[in-house]
């Protein structure tokens, strides 16, 4: 149909058209001398009881550590790698499942970006200066959805696996005949940004920043390229869900290649330092800052040998990735990369890995976790005693 000729959004990366071993964890160096703060010694994990600190959210203390990369691996937005301080926090345990987000809607009657009308504003900014208005027909509930490929195509030729589905919603995740049923536990994805605000509030929580975000998901661990450490997989054994591309080759999703791919349950795989599951892989997840693919470089040159402390990220978004897309069009931050995310197109299951996305565009791949500013623990849970679980 017409409108999905125009699209949503700009695909990003691996994504959108839009941890456990701590060996060899040390205090990198700064420049100037001084070393970074990380734990002496393994995180605790802290896992609130409902009671005394808020359910099923771990407790990740104050401290300095490395943002970013200069790894081989990283995109020149994940670069440099500069000292960040935050303060502590606690963060849900897992994204936002299915099951979590109806009692929302249950609760409040809430309707999704993708279950409403879209609003041409919202998309206009998206779009290169003088793009015609759509009939207004085509102007229709729905969202981005991966589709994949039948056979091998370029990896340029992002459009061939995404498309625009009338109908698709969280409840409807591809489109009109698809189902959240038996999915209760898994992340639910098609949420906007504005989605997960909503949410938000209702919860009494808030997105993290990104800086709370990659400190999270490190797990205590100093620049080491995974969430779990440095080894893809440690033990031959798989540690997020992304796609396995010696399996079969990105984006083919034909019967003969294995079928579509998609999310997993929230925990599938071991818990990184903080106790925290799926920090990388499954669905990339909102943050609060907006998008600026030169915001690190900004923030290192301006903070110098300093820490930058608390960042909230920049004031508007800047993005020349896209020629097809205004270079301010607005962009939320996304991170963590998702189900699709492989070593052949965009290595995004990484700490440091990070892409804009338009904040009205609901995705097939894309959901959230939050924070709260609750009071810090008195007594820690330690490792042995966590009541981490899926």
């Amino acid at each position: 149909m017409a409108f999905s000729k125009i699209g949503r959004a700009t695909v990003l990366g691996c994504g959108a058209v839009l941890v456990g071993a701590l060996a060899g964890m040390a205090a990198a160096r700064l420049s100037g001398g001084e070393a970074a703060q990380t734990p002496a010694g393994p995180p605790v994990v802290t896992i609130g009881d409902g009671v005394s600190a808020p359910a099923n959210m771990a407790w990740v203390p104050p401290g300095v550590f490395l943002m970013g990369s200069d790894s081989t691996m990283a995109q020149p937005n994940e670069k440099p790698a500069h000292p960040v301080k935050v303060g502590g926090f606690w963060i849900d345990v897992t994204h936002v499942t299915n099951d979590q987000f109806a009692k929302f809607v249950q609760d409040t009657g809430y309707v999704t970006t993708a279950e409403r009308k879209p609003e041409w504003e919202t998309i206009r900014v998206q779009l290169p200066p003088g793009t015609p208005e759509p009939p207004d027909e085509v102007l229709v509930p729905g969202a981005m959805v991966f589709v994949g490929t039948e056979g091998p195509t370029s990896l340029s030729e992002y459009w061939r696996w995404w498309r625009f589905v009338p109908g698709a919603s969280w409840r409807h995740p591809q489109g009109p005949g698809s189902s959240i049923q038996e999915k209760g536990d898994h992340p639910v994805v098609q949420v906007s940004y504005a989605d997960a605000q909503a949410y938000a509030k209702w919860a009494g929580k808030r997105l993290p920043t990104e800086a709370e975000w990659e400190y999270a998901a490190r797990g205590g661990l100093e620049q080491a390229t995974y969430v779990w450490g440095d080894e893809l997989m440690p033990d031959g054994q798989r540690q997020a869900n992304y796609w396995d591309a010696d399996q079969r080759a990105f984006p083919v999703i034909s019967p003969e290649a294995g079928g579509a791919a998609g999310t997993q349950a929230a925990g599938t795989f071991p818990p990184n330092g903080y106790g925290l599951y799926d920090m990388t892989g499954n669905a990339w997840q909102w943050v609060s800052d907006w998008y600026r693919a030169d915001f690190f470089a900004m923030q290192a040159k301006r903070a110098g040998k300093v820490p930058v402390e608390q960042p909230a990220g920049p004031s508007e978004s800047y993005d020349p990735s896209d020629a097809s897309v205004p270079a301010n069009a607005p962009k939320r931050v996304i991170r963590g990369g998702s189900f699709l995310c492989n070593e052949s197109y965009c290595l995004s299951y990484r700490p440091s890995a990070r892409q804009g996305a338009d904040p009205y565009s609901p995705m097939s791949h894309v959901g959230f976790r939050l924070v709260s500013d609750a009071p810090a623990p008195v007594v820690p849970v330690t490792a042995a005693s966590s009541s981490a679980t899926r």
